[in-house]
């Protein structure tokens, strides 16, 4: 005899598929979720490190440009005391520089002539003077040239006068004072220091 099933089983079947595509989507789906919830806790949680880390960044940032200028400060304060030392050393140096000048020139001025005026602006020293004759001028500028005090003679002007009805030479001189340097000091050494930093 032959048996004939009459019952849906093909429908039975499409709708069992059915369901566990159904159950698979809905699973695929929750672990799509539960991966997306972790990822975004993930650079949630970066994202926040990150701002902890630029956070503290910029404080430091903020106190080293503190000490920065800290440092500015300083060192404005260390060249000014350098500049107001220099000026001591200076004014020490050059304090018997007009008297040291003045002997210099009767030490080196030969017979025969005299001095008029005697005019100092900066390094250059204007001499104005009278002399018997022109060796004598002459004289005097290799007098100048070998000095330890002045240097670069240049005679400016001479010219033939009438002095008591006897004839003289009036003459203009320029005379550099030499630089002295002054003694080393600690100054060189702060400086150093300065270069190195």
């Amino acid at each position: 005899m032959i048996r004939i099933n009459l019952l849906p089983h093909r429908q039975i079947k499409r709708a069992e598929r059915q369901r566990q595509f159904t159950l698979m989507i809905m699973a695929s789906a929750a672990v799509a979720a539960v991966i997306v919830i972790m990822v975004y806790g993930f650079i949630g949680a970066e994202t926040d490190s990150q701002k902890s880390r630029n956070a503290r960044l910029s404080e430091a940032v903020v106190k080293l440009d503190k000490q920065i200028e800290e440092i500015k400060q300083l060192k404005d304060k260390i060249k000014e005391v350098l500049e107001r030392k220099q000026a001591v050393e200076n004014l020490q140096s050059n304090r018997s520089q007009a008297v040291i000048i003045l002997d210099e020139l009767t030490r080196q001025l030969p017979e025969g002539m005299y001095l008029r005026s005697v005019n100092q602006k900066d390094l250059t020293i204007t001499l104005e003077g009278i002399a018997d004759t022109n060796a004598r001028v002459a004289t005097l500028v290799r007098n100048l040239s070998g000095s330890q005090w002045l240097e670069s003679p240049a005679l400016v002007e001479i010219k033939a006068i009438q002095v008591n009805s006897l004839r003289a030479n009036d003459f203009i001189l320029t005379v550099k004072l030499k630089v002295q340097k002054p003694p080393e000091s600690g100054s060189k050494a702060i400086k150093d220091k300065d270069k190195k930093a």
